[in-house]
């Protein structure tokens, strides 16, 4: 018996007055009762106009429905598309109706569910559909589109294959006991596993670009009490975000703010200023800065262009380096014309000269900027694929498993249980793509999308 045998509604579309409003259907009585609601069922995809008439026979609004029948639909069911006014007031008299008229109201993430349970996409390409609706940044959504396109699926189901391969070759040597390994097989067999855990790798390797993309890459910009910190923070984000105050400490606490730089999406923190005579409140401030820079990705070191170069705390010299750190000489423009700026960036580091009160240099700063967010994430081949912590610790087993392999391979172990670690390299796989069927991990997956999706 089906899993899910009901007939689903929702609003598809946040709550709220707009010009339109969209509501969701799907499930076996849907195209009875796009019939009933519209006199008649609309043909099949295609965007049809009409009045919606509720139980009564009383027109609710003039709407346009799209019908798609099963399998081919988003959920693989028959479902309905309801497009009606945005009056709230509209959308929830349709929504009652349809509840009345015996559908159930969708929990969240169920559209989606079942799109995965019916077999229109695997488990990588639902988690996608979130990360499309969510993502923040270009390279964020070019990540997400590539997984719901099937990038991460195709390459698990090449490690599948492979693992699937290599199982074969052992059972066949279970199987017939009296037959040993030939060396050029056993020499095959590790090459084969090697491949797979290689391949494993690289997806792995992926995790951290999935983080940056998700939650935008940290960029926590330091430097010495009024060097203009707050005010670069204001110039990138566009706005007046943080206090900007010619009196040194103006900021004792960070101050974080999203910001988007080319494709990629910034964590911005604008920290305390570095005074190693700091006390009270201040160093309090300077304890957050340095307690920042420990989880930073990316620094943005403010110098005074006006000032000689102050000390840095050993804390920020270890961290940052010329693959992480963007020097900024501020206050350019208060240069005199030909002056050579008193600040100079501490060792290994190249600086550009900017001011955050003209914008002058800004352009080739966010350039700069932009260079060093790329270089911190990752790649698998030409695509851009971004695992997510789930996919992480699957992974993670299926490599441990894969190394176990390749270890008993080597020394000549026994069959028996180099097929038992493939086969957990296999179980670790399906569990990425879904074809290991955990309804108690399903439901607490698709529990963090949105109602109507």
């Amino acid at each position: 018996m089906a899993r899910h045998s009901d007939t689903i509604a929702a609003l598809a579309t946040p709550a709220g007055t707009s010009a339109l409003a969209v509501l969701r259907i799907s499930g076996p009585d849907t195209h009875r009762l796009a019939g009933e609601m519209l006199g008649s069922a609309p043909p099949p995809r295609s965007a049809t106009h009409g009045d919606y008439r509720d139980v009564g026979g009383a027109v609710v609004d003039d709407v346009v429905a799209t019908l798609y029948l099963g399998p081919n639909s988003y959920t693989g069911e028959d479902s309905l598309e309801i497009s009606c006014h945005g009056n709230p007031l509209v959308a929830r008299k349709i929504l009652a109706d349809l509840l009345a008229r015996g559908c159930r109201p969708a929990g969240p993430g169920e559209f989606t569910q079942r799109a995965f349970l019916n077999g229109r996409m695997d488990l990588s390409q639902a988690e996608a559909v979130m990360d499309v609706i969510s993502a923040r940044s270009d390279r964020a959504l070019e990540a997400a589109r590539q997984v719901l396109r099937g990038a991460l699926g195709r390459h698990m189901a090449a490690l599948v294959d492979g693992v699937v391969g290599a199982l074969s070759t052992v059972e066949a040597y279970i199987d017939f006991p009296d037959e040993d390994l030939p060396p050029e097989d056993r020499a095959r067999l590790a090459r084969l596993v090697d491949g797979i855990l290689k391949g494993a790798e690289q997806l792995l390797a992926t995790e951290r670009t999935g983080a940056l993309l998700r939650e935008g890459i940290t960029t926590v910009i330091l430097g010495e009490p009024n060097a203009g910190k707050s005010s670069l923070l204001n110039r990138i984000v566009g706005s007046e975000r943080a206090i900007v105050s010619p009196e040194p400490g103006t900021t004792r606490d960070f101050i974080e703010e999203r910001a988007s730089v080319g494709p990629h999406g910034l964590r911005l923190v604008d920290t305390a200023g570095l005074n190693p005579g700091a006390s009270g409140l201040e160093k309090l401030g300077v304890s957050k800065t340095l307690e920042r820079a420990g989880i930073a990705d990316l620094f943005i070191l403010v110098l005074d262009a006006t000032r000689p170069t102050p000390p840095l705390p050993a804390e920020v010299v270890a961290r940052i380096n010329s693959s992480n750190t963007l020097v900024a000489l501020n206050k350019a423009d208060l240069l005199p014309a030909g002056g050579v700026p008193m600040a100079k960036p501490p060792a290994g580091l190249s600086a550009m000269e900017v001011s955050a009160l003209s914008g002058a240099g800004f352009d080739a700063l966010l350039a700069e900027l932009e260079r060093l967010a790329g270089g911190i994430q990752t790649t698998v081949g030409e695509e851009r694929i971004a695992i997510n912590v789930r996919h992480a610790h699957y992974l993670s087993e299926a490599r441990a498993c894969l190394a176990a392999a390749a270890e008993k391979i080597g020394t000549a172990g026994p069959a028996e249980l180099v097929a038992s670690d493939l086969r957990g390299a296999l179980d670790a796989f399906g569990e990425i793509s879904g074809k290991v069927d955990n309804e108690r991990m399903l439901d607490q997956l698709f529990a963090s999308f949105c109602i109507g999706k």
